[in-house]
């Protein structure tokens, strides 16, 4: 027991060596970290109306809850990873340089454009691509 004590610590302190001797190392766990809170972030502004706490008392139920969030917080998820592909793949088509780095900078958990109050519109008045996807937003500052 001992034995693998000593050798995890050993292993925590080569990391923390490595770590406090690479810059690039630290903006990569800056990064996941980022990425991380802001997934955090996206359940939090899921989860509305309830502050964020559980008020049921009996754990079935409690559990209940934390998969309903689970599933939307997944749903959000590969809908937005469905269309920054797309949006991956039509930069590609328009010949727009993307550099191998830039993929470390994205992030399948942004909410900004998740209208979770207010109206909301179901209008079927456009049209579907081949891959059954709605039609990308045309952007000007490209």
């Amino acid at each position: 027991m001992y034995v693998l004590q000593s050798y995890g610590q050993l292993i925590k302190t080569i990391f923390i060596c490595r770590y406090l001797l690479s810059k690039t190392l630290r903006k990569r766990i800056n990064a996941q970290l980022n990425k991380g809170e802001q997934l955090h972030g996206l359940r939090v502004y899921l989860w509305f109306g309830g502050d964020g706490i559980i008020r049921k008392k009996q754990e079935e139920q409690q559990q209940v809850t934390v998969r309903c969030l689970n599933l939307l917080t997944n749903i959000v998820i590969v809908w937005n990873t469905i269309y920054i592909q797309e949006i991956i793949n039509q930069l590609y088509t328009e010949e727009h340089e993307i550099n191998d780095i830039d993929f470390g900078h994205i992030s399948p958990a942004p909410f900004e454009h998740i209208n979770r109050l207010g109206k909301y519109s179901f209008n079927a008045n456009f049209e579907l691509n081949n891959k059954g996807l709605r039609p990308l937003r045309k952007l000007n500052n490209f």
